[in-house]
């Protein structure tokens, strides 16, 4: 039911019971009563009732301009929509030292006795030895993903790649010091745009040894052509 017409329901419903009402209420108020009857019933409000309701023609919004993909860009979105849901690529391992920890750490200045300092990590750390920073683990995602490596690009005919975002960052297992690491990248949705495409990856970081990963996020990036 339209809302001027709900409207129009309940007034001519109330109508059948005002008679009774309109007894009990003062001259006053009867007066006022019937000013609020007669704009009601008026013509004029419910052609504005349905004006507010039911929106012009011409104020629909207009179909979203369709996306034509340059002949590269629109070979790599269909390669990849078979890919969907399959490992894409898997780095090579690298050691996360505590030399690279305390770099990080002074970079960041994130100096922490728990990342810094192994022997009192080794006293009063639960893990019994120093672990690397979460932040860490995630500005090593361009490295062990081979996204700055000049000479083996992931995406190869893609002219630049752009880094958007996380979407999701856990880390379900600590990186301890002097672990190796290497990540294992999912694809997971492909999106054509403007540009080019928009990627969406479930990187894992997998400890050498370890069951559970260091990390697990959402990567998003932009194919550019």
């Amino acid at each position: 039911m339209k809302v001027a017409d709900l409207f129009k329901y309940k007034s001519e419903n109330w109508n059948k019971h005002q008679s009774e009402l309109i007894q009990w209420m003062s001259p006053a108020v009867r007066q006022y009563w019937a000013e609020f009857l007669n704009k009601t019933h008026s013509r004029e409000f419910f052609a504005r009732l349905r004006d507010f309701h039911e929106p012009a023609v011409n104020d629909e919004h207009p179909a979203p301009e369709a996306i034509v993909l340059k002949p590269e860009a629109q070979a790599l979105y269909n390669d990849l929509q078979f890919k969907i849901g399959e490992v894409i690529h898997t780095g090579d391992w690298i050691d996360v030292s505590q030399e690279r920890i305390n770099q990080f750490g002074q970079v960041t200045e994130d100096n922490q006795w728990i990342h810094t300092d192994p022997e009192r990590a080794q006293q009063e750390s639960p893990f019994k030895t120093t672990i690397a920073h979460g932040f860490l683990t995630l500005a090593l995602l361009p490295r062990l993903t081979d996204s700055v490596d000049p000479e083996n690009p992931l995406f190869p005919t893609a002219k630049m790649v752009v880094n958007i975002g996380l979407n999701q960052v856990r880390f379900p297992y600590p990186l301890k010091a002097n672990n190796r690491v290497r990540a294992h990248s999912k694809l997971t949705k492909v999106t054509a745009i403007k540009k080019g495409l928009e990627v969406e990856r479930e990187i894992k970081v997998e400890i050498e040894g370890v069951r559970r990963p260091a990390a697990i996020v959402v990567s998003v990036i932009q194919l550019h052509f």
